[in-house]
C-alpha cells in the first residue's frame, strides 16, 4: 500500500506535548468538543462500546469517556506519535472505561483484529475530521469494515466538513477544500451524497444529519 492510500494525518506544530508525557493538543478540540459531546448524548445507549477511527491526539475519545462513564471507549490510529498521545491521555485521566488504543489502518481489514472479534465488539464507530484529509479509499474502508462488525442497530458516525448536493456549505469550507486538494489531489471535503450512497450500498439506512458550528456536520448512519 502506498503512502497516498493510507490515512496519515499529521497535526501541526501548534500541537504540543504537555509536561513531556507525550500528550498532544489539537487547537480545534476546545471549539469542537462540547457540540460533539451534546450530539453523542442523544444517541448513546448504556453499555455501548465506541470505537474511534483516526483518534489523532486522543483528546476526543478520552474526554468523551470522561463524560459518558456508562460506555466503553476505544481509540485507534496508524501513527506511532498519535498512539503514544492517546496512551498518555489514558494514563493522565485514568478512567476505567477507556481501552488501550488499536493500531489501525482504515483501508485494511480492521474488523478482523482480535481485539474487536469479541462478544463486546463495537456498537458505535466514530470518525472525526478524517475522510477529508485522506483518499476516498479510507471512507470506503471505514464503511465496508463497519458493516462487518456492527450488529443490527449499530451506529456509524462521521463528524467534519461536508459538501451538500455538490455545493459548499460556506466560503470557509470552499477555501479549505481548495487548500486540501492543493496539498494532495486525493484529499478534499466530501459530498454527503457520495458518503450516503456508499453507506446505503453497504446496508446502512439514511443519514441523520445534525448541523454543527463552523459549518461542520454530525452524521449518523444506522445499520438496519
Amino acid at each position: 500500500m502506498t503512502g497516498t492510500q493510507r490515512h496519515i494525518a499529521s497535526y501541526s506544530t501548534k500541537n504540543v506535548a504537555s509536561d513531556e508525557d507525550g500528550r498532544l493538543y489539537s487547537p480545534s478540540f476546545e471549539r469542537n468538543f462540547e457540540p460533539i459531546r451534546e450530539a453523542f448524548s442523544s444517541i448513546l445507549r448504556k453499555g455501548d462500546v465506541v470505537l474511534e477511527i483516526g483518534s489523532g491526539t486522543g483528546q476526543h475519545i478520552t474526554h468523551l469517556a470522561a463524560k459518558f462513564p456508562d460506555q466503553h471507549w476505544i481509540g485507534s490510529d496508524y501513527q506511532d506519535r498519535h498512539l503514544a498521545s492517546i496512551r498518555a491521555w489514558i494514563a493522565h485521566l485514568a478512567l476505567p472505561n477507556l481501552g488501550q488504543p488499536l493500531t489501525l489502518d482504515a483501508t485494511g481489514p480492521w474488523s478482523e483484529k482480535p481485539e474487536l472479534a469479541t462478544p463486546d465488539r463495537p456498537s458505535v464507530i466514530f470518525c472525526a475530521n478524517v475522510i477529508h484529509i485522506a483518499p476516498w479509499q479510507v471512507a470506503e474502508g471505514i464503511i465496508g469494515e463497519a458493516v462487518r462488525i456492527l450488529k443490527s442497530g449499530g451506529r456509524l458516525i462521521f463528524y467534519g466538513p461536508f459538501r451538500e448536493s455538490g455545493r459548499d456549505t460556506g466560503a470557509g469550507n470552499a477555501a479549505f477544500d481548495r487548500a486540501l486538494r492543493a496539498e494532495n489531489p486525493a484529499w478534499g471535503v466530501r459530498d454527503l451524497g457520495d458518503l450516503t450512497a456508499l453507506a446505503a450500498a453497504a446496508g446502512f439506512g439514511p443519514p441523520e444529519i445534525r448541523p454543527m458550528p463552523s459549518n461542520n456536520r454530525f452524521v449518523v448512519f444506522r445499520l438496519g
